[in-house]
């Protein structure tokens, strides 16, 4: 028997040891068509998606997947570290109730997320054992349900992003999309309507066991300060069926919109409808908001919801602007205030640990923002941001040395003036003033904020654009 290995990018092969084939391969379901939800032949060739769902290659797969992603315990404690050994003991066991429809799952583990605007975000935390199930479902549904979403929706797809997502945006404005209604869905996974969603799926899944295990996670309860607390409505935002069960069930609206001829992009529950009047806009608001209260039992958010030229709107952390007859996608307020607070904590100059550690979490931090946001067209706000982040760090830095001696004498083996640096060192004054300094600038310069580990965030935006 191998042993387990402490890479988590483990291949298929290093764990074929610990899957059963379940002894029947399914045939594929169809890329190319899109089979109508009362397709009885659909309901037919899903009758046995569990023992799809079982093979070796789906778990190993499924398995990979949830090491990769990793995330903390539910609330039995196990870790991914400790998950392929677990299965080593119950897999078969695992399988046998998943093959039979008597697999429980456990409650989820409540964790609350600050929002930036305020309120919290509730995140339900499965087992990892959950997790895997839920990734070798998901790898199951996607190529039956993915083809036949709309190509407006962008959320959690294989081959779309929120970049796709403003394109299309920006396209719709520039066919006459001069207003948008920004539709808020309130508290979206926590209230979908368990059995519209099971509906929905009814309609296409045949295979009861299958049917009956996603009711079991959609009823399976959140575990709070040590009591079960049952879930009547909601679909725990944590776990890797959730994305995909949202989609399905926002499907209807998609189909609903493009029956209507609208324009709109849709990611996850975030969606914006693009109109040529406010007048239009209105209504569509007004219809729109009646079929998501009606017919899919889910409450729209009239105080962030509004009607309005997009320029006033932000989109997946992007603001749309019409600029000389072109259309560019700006870094929107509310994200730039998000990151500046991230920076504020990285960048605390109580919080005692080393330059250097300040610098690598600032990377780590950076790297991804910019990964996402250098398509902005907004360099002077690079530039601006750079300025102030180089700042904080002179700040932490004179902070870090605590005393005025120590301060004039680093300045100076930096190769600060004696005067310059002795003047500044003794005259008392905060870290923030003396941060902006001419003895702090010469004695930290641009570059040697460079050689300790900061890149910069304008020159990345430039080498971006230039690619």
């Amino acid at each position: 028997m191998r042993r387990k290995t402490n890479n988590s990018a483990v291949n298929a092969e290093q764990l074929a040891f610990v899957w059963e084939d379940a002894g029947e391969v399914l045939p594929e379901p169809t890329q190319g068509s899109k089979p109508s939800p009362a397709d009885t032949s659909m309901r037919t060739l899903t009758q046995n998606l569990m023992e799809a769902i079982v093979l070796r290659s789906n778990m190993s797969q499924a398995l990979k997947r949830v090491r990769t992603n990793g995330g903390s315990a539910g609330i039995d404690g196990m870790t991914v570290k400790e998950l392929q050994a677990y299965l080593k003991e119950h897999w078969l066991r695992i399988r046998k109730e998943l093959l039979d429809g008597t697999y429980q799952p456990q409650p989820v583990r409540r964790v609350e997320i600050p929002k930036p605007d305020g309120g919290v975000r509730l995140l339900g935390i499965p087992t990892v054992v959950d997790r895997l199930v839920q990734q070798a479902i998901s790898q199951v549904l996607n190529p039956l349900y993915d083809p036949t979403f709309s190509t407006s929706s962008y959320g959690f797809r294989p081959g779309k992003s929120a970049h796709d997502a403003i394109s299309a945006a920006k396209k719709h404005m520039s066919e006459g999309g001069n207003w948008v209604v920004d539709l808020d869905l309130e508290k979206f996974f926590d209230r979908v309507n368990h059995d519209i969603l099971m509906g929905r799926l009814a309609k296409r899944i045949g295979d009861k066991r299958l049917l009956g295990l996603i009711r079991r996670y959609l009823e399976a309860g959140v575990l709070l300060n040590g009591v079960m607390v049952a879930t009547e409505e909601g679909t725990p935002q944590g776990g890797p069926l959730s994305p995909l069960l949202a989609n399905i069930l926002l499907d209807d609206l998609d189909k609903e919109l493009e029956r209507r001829g609208h324009r709109f992009c849709r990611y996850a529950d975030d969606c914006n409808i693009y109109v040529r009047s406010r007048r239009s806009g209105e209504r569509t608001m007004l219809t729109v908001t009646r079929y998501l209260e009606t017919v899919l039992k889910l409450k729209v958010n009239r105080l962030k919801s509004a009607v309005d030229h997009p320029a006033n709107r932000k989109f997946l952390g992007f603001t749309l602007a019409r600029f000389k007859g072109d259309i560019r996608q700006l870094i929107s307020a509310k994200s730039k205030k998000r990151m500046m607070d991230k920076v504020r904590a990285i960048t605390r100059r109580n919080r005692g640990v080393s330059f250097d550690t300040v610098i690598a979490e600032l990377r780590s931090f950076t790297d991804g923002w910019m990964g996402y946001f250098w398509r902005a067209h907004t360099p002077s706000v690079f530039k601006d941001v750079d300025s102030w982040i180089r700042r904080r760090l002179r700040c932490y830095q004179w902070k870090l040395w605590k005393r005025w001696r120590t301060r004039a004498i680093n300045m100076v083996k930096a190769g600060v003036g004696p005067y310059l640096a002795y003047g500044i060192a003794l005259k008392g004054c905060g870290p923030w003033r003396a941060s902006d300094s001419p003895a702090m600038k010469r004695a930290l310069t641009n570059k040697r904020l460079a050689l300790r580990g900061y890149s910069s965030l304008y020159e990345r935006y430039l080498s971006f654009a230039k690619v």
